[in-house]
């Protein structure tokens, strides 16, 4: 069937639903001259009259009332389809692909999956959980959770949690053998735990704020790692001195196994914002999702 001839079929329709040519017309949006050419047209394609009209009254001729009979119920069902359709277009479905941090992951993703599930059941969140360093969008990614200073300019960036810092640490036994470093540049004398960004030859240097500017140190020590919680422990154990998120140390802190160092070299940078592509952002499961996140996180 052509584009008109629906068209012609949707006028005949609503003319008999209606009564009236003009209220007909109103609904479809067309002038009442517009649409007797389209009953015309209808009338010349099945080579009869389909109303009775004179100036007081309209109404179906036989032909007219055994057409309307056969296809208003079709028209029915078109139209049920096309709002199915549109609901299920607009409903929260479909996978959805997260790439988060590790420390992101455990502070972010893991504590609203419960919910999230049970709240979206049509939505199967598809994450990956590493400390690389990608293009979201060439990597096949909806949506990502980064830190601040890594978010790439054409993306859409929500913050989720308050600014971070950075602290040094070290164990209680290790400082009793080896000195408390007292600035930056003493930590080349020190055995220091490393970390290395995935993909990356070097390891990570370590960044501390120092007459309002931020600055650079490399270290040396016995052990370079790619999970910082690894190094957390590797410094609990007196191994040497590492350098992680001060929130994350805070509890061993709290419990004596280690000790804050440098702390007035230490400075706050952006925490951790949920990013996507700007033209992914109308898409019914990704913003179901930044939602949720907000509503949890959002700060």
């Amino acid at each position: 069937m052509r584009g008109n001839e629906f068209a012609e079929l949707q006028a005949f329709v609503a003319i008999s639903r209606h009564g009236s040519f003009v209220r007909a017309a109103e609904e479809l949006q067309i002038s009442p001259s517009a649409l007797s050419q389209t009953i015309r047209a209808l009338e010349q394609r099945i080579g009869g009259r389909l109303f009775n009209r004179t100036t007081r009254s309209l109404s179906l001729t036989d032909a007219g009332e055994r057409l309307l009979a056969r296809l208003a119920p079709a028209l029915d069902e078109v139209a049920a389809a096309v709002v199915e359709v549109s609901h299920l277009a607009s409903r929260p479905t479909g996978r959805l692909r997260v790439h988060a941090l590790r420390l992101a992951s455990r502070r972010y993703l893991e504590p609203i999956y419960p919910a999230f599930c049970e709240a979206y059941p049509e939505i199967t969140l598809d994450v990956v959980i590493d400390d690389a360093t990608m293009d979201l969008v060439a990597a096949g990614f909806d949506v990502g959770i980064r830190l601040g200073e890594l978010l790439e300019q054409d993306m859409v960036g929500v913050r989720l949690g308050p600014e971070l810092r950075q602290v040094a640490v070290a164990s209680p036994a290790y400082l009793a053998r080896h000195g408390t470093p007292q600035t930056p540049a003493d930590l080349h004398k020190h055995r220091c735990i490393n970390w290395r960004w995935p993909g990356q030859v070097h390891p990570y240097q370590w960044e501390f704020l120092g007459e309002q500017r931020w600055f650079s140190v490399a270290v040396d020590g016995p052990l370079i790692v790619n999970d910082q919680r690894v190094a957390l422990e590797a410094a609990v154990n007196g191994v040497g001195i590492a350098f992680w998120v001060e929130d994350q140390a805070e509890p061993y802190v709290r419990e004596g196994k280690l000790v804050k160092l440098l702390e007035g070299w230490s400075g706050s940078f952006p925490g951790f914002f949920l990013c996507y592509p700007q033209q992914r952002q109308h898409s019914p499961a990704l913003r179901a999702f930044v939602d949720f996140l907000r509503q949890t996180h959002g700060s």
